[in-house]
């Protein structure tokens, strides 16, 4: 399949069919598997081949399908298919590290990402140094003989920071380090990562990829050298696995994803232009716009500039709860990159946990708001939007 284009493959890659020979992808909803005699399940155990399974835990029909698709849209040899995009985020970071390793990361993260290596890591005893993710001094000055890795978000949440991901590449593996690289708001269809340096995509499933509201998964994706004898071994032994049924759902949603992302990003240009210049909103943070400091940078390194805007209200917290409230199509919820467009407040949601100085630091104000734009017709979002900000 990796000689066809990325439309083709998301309709079409990675399919395994049955002797039914099945148009739609089967379920395989099993947690086992039967062996013809018992030197074939010994033979299986030392060694299993692309069409040969042991245990869910370790691999399924269903899941293996998800993995090779979302490998070929990512360029990437390899993936591993994870229950949540959180647990896609932890093995590949536990998977690598042990007591005494260095990490770098960008400060600007996801709350649960932060809470991963701001809190757990170190409790292993894994030193970790945060860095600004868009000044490349910083990563630089942070490099150590001992640095085992570097984590970012491509894109930060929620104020859409975007991160050179080639030069960032080039510092961190001048110390032979690997770099980890969560995607999830640029999005495969929008950024090949691994072609951009990095070592390791981790994405949360449940975001674009499924994008309807209905599936927990993740998935870590790299070289077959790291998924097979690195990532597989941890993730088989602490059983972070991705449901079959969850697989399947996946599998189906990645058919739409290209034409999903492309009409969501295309409406959040036109919304974040048209909000350009309200008295009521001191910020509209968006890289497709010129006034994003990372507008250029954006611009050459993904296809589009993804489906998330964030504003800030110049009341703060009031005049956002008021603005959240006033809302008619667009829901309040803390999720993202659905079909449904998706609003939240991030200072007393999914970032409540951090300091009003880690918040004021990052860019997180009482009156900033995520709005994740979805399928919705883009003149009616606009008409909600308006009507709310009165």
């Amino acid at each position: 399949m990796t000689k066809y284009k990325t439309k083709t493959n998301l309709v079409h890659g990675g399919t395994r069919r049955s002797q039914y020979g099945e148009l739609s992808e089967a379920i395989f909803l099993t947690q086992g598997f039967v062996y013809e005699t018992a030197e074939a399940a010994e033979e299986r155990f030392i060694e299993s081949g692309p069409d040969e399974f042991i245990y869910a835990r370790y691999g399924n029909p269903t899941v293996a399908m998800f993995e090779d698709r979302i490998a070929l849209l990512e360029g990437a040899e390899a993936a591993f298919a994870t229950a949540s995009g959180m647990a896609a985020v932890n093995a590949a970071l536990f998977c690598q590290l042990k007591s005494g390793d260095h990490i770098v990361a960008a400060k600007a993260l996801f709350g649960s990402c932060l809470y991963i290596i701001e809190t757990l890591l170190p409790q292993f005893g894994v030193e970790v140094t945060f860095v600004d993710g868009v000044n490349l001094e910083e990563w630089q000055a942070a490099m150590r003989p001992d640095t085992k890795l570097a984590f970012l978000e491509a894109m930060s949440n929620p104020t859409l920071e975007v991160i050179d991901i080639a030069a960032v590449a080039k510092i961190v593996h001048s110390v032979g380090a690997q770099l980890v690289v969560d995607n999830v708001f640029v999005t495969p269809v929008f950024q090949r990562t691994l072609e951009l340096g990095a070592d390791v995509v981790v994405y949360s499933a449940t975001k674009h990829i499924d994008g309807q509201g209905r599936c927990l998964g993740g998935v870590v994706l790299g070289s077959k050298e790291f998924i097979n004898n690195t990532l597989a071994t941890y993730m088989k032994h602490t059983g972070g696995a991705l449901s079959p049924f969850n697989a399947w759902v996946m599998v189906k949603a990645l058919e739409t994803l290209d034409l999903r992302c492309n009409a969501q990003a295309d409406s959040a240009l036109k919304i974040a232009t048209a909000l350009q210049g309200y008295n009521s909103i001191s910020r509209v943070i968006y890289p497709g716009l010129k006034s994003h400091p990372q507008h250029d940078l954006a611009a050459r390194q993904m296809q589009k500039a993804g489906t998330v805007i964030s504003l800030d209200l110049a009341g703060g917290k009031d005049a956002a709860f008021d603005f959240l409230n006033k809302l008619d199509i667009i829901l309040i919820s803390n999720n993202l990159a659905d079909a449904k467009s998706i609003i939240t407040h991030p200072a007393t949601t999914t970032h409540q946990r951090l300091t009003p100085e880690q918040r004021e630091s990052l860019g997180i104000s009482d009156g900033l708001v995520r709005l994740s734009v979805g399928l919705e017709d883009v003149d009616d979002l606009l008409f909600d939007i308006k009507n709310a900000l009165l």
